[in-house]
């Protein structure tokens, strides 16, 4: 199985060395697995509980003070799956396997998946935070989050208390100037015959409470076909406009990895100022990866 991972496009990371060995223990479990989807989710799962990454533990916290996470996975035969916005839950990429494989459905949301997740025996109740993210979080000096529309059918008008969607406003001013980050984790894998690619994510920082990046949608944050598979990480709005991840498999039809991979972020970057990163992968083993941030660390196995 030939394996190739990233831990996400954004600034110089912490701690380098260390986020390094975990990708390299992160490819080598996935080179080890049965065949390209349970390489890519195993792969991805051991970046889910490293830590240092933004993606199940130690991932970004939204606006209510709550981890959430999405992943997507797809392979060449067509297979796809996702979930997201689910607090509690460290392994995204299992439970979107479990959307691809034991639902009709591409993507599930919320409590819904977190259900799903629990029925499969895939634990629903983890403590997402790290203490870099809690003194992160604790520095930003949080508001209250108030939902305007819990908040009216509670309301007693004698009270005289401001009106909810007046705090619920407050609150968005909030979040447009804290909103930001990038980063994910990612794994493309193939056989030699399949190709499926996994990407996992906690989402952007000070995100309004249920925001869903391009993490969970096809074509934006992975996309597999025609013996080729993509992950991709960065400015998760700009990566869902430009569908970058469909795009670099595209690419492909006209040049090799590599060359399709430093294509699609160029022309990402003309198209959005954006940052972002995608790796590629191709059943003939070939791999291609780019980025246009100041760092995407990879590694590759097999």
């Amino acid at each position: 199985m030939r394996v190739i991972v990233h831990g996400g496009a954004g600034g110089t990371a912490d701690e380098p060395a260390a986020r390094q060995h975990n990708l390299e223990e992160a490819a080598a479990a996935g080179a080890g697995a049965s065949d390209p989807i349970a390489a890519a989710v195993a792969a991805a799962g051991e970046l889910e509980s490293a830590p240092r990454f933004n993606a199940g533990v130690g991932g970004a916290v939204q606006s209510d003070g709550m981890v959430r996470t999405d992943a997507g996975l797809m392979a060449d035969d067509g297979t796809t799956g996702a979930a997201c916005s689910m607090a509690g839950v460290e392994d995204a990429a299992a439970v979107a396997r479990l959307v691809a494989t034991e639902t009709p459905h591409v993507l599930l949301a919320g409590e819904h998946a977190i259900a799903l997740a629990d029925a499969f025996d895939i634990d629903t109740d983890r403590d997402l935070w790290t203490d870099r993210t809690r003194e992160r979080w604790a520095d930003l000096d949080p508001p209250a989050f108030e939902d305007s529309h819990a908040a009216e059918g509670h309301r007693d008008p004698a009270e005289g208390h401001r009106d909810p969607a007046e705090g619920h406003r407050d609150h968005l001013a909030w979040v447009r100037k804290r909103f930001g980050g990038s980063d994910t984790v990612g794994a493309v894998a193939t056989d030699g015959t399949a190709v499926a690619a996994v990407t996992s994510t906690g989402g952007r920082w000070c995100a309004l409470a249920g925001r869903v990046g391009d993490v969970p949608q096809v074509g934006a944050g992975f996309y597999a076909a025609g013996g080729v598979a993509a992950s991709a990480t960065g400015a998760g709005e700009a990566i869902a406009r430009s569908g970058l991840a469909r795009r670099a498999v595209a690419l492909t039809d006209d040049y090799p990895p590599q060359l399709a991979a430093d294509r699609a972020i160029d022309v990402f970057e003309r198209e959005t100022g954006a940052q972002a990163g995608v790796i590629v992968l191709d059943t003939a083993g070939q791999t291609g990866r780019s980025y246009n941030s100041a760092e995407m660390m990879t590694a590759v196995r097999g």
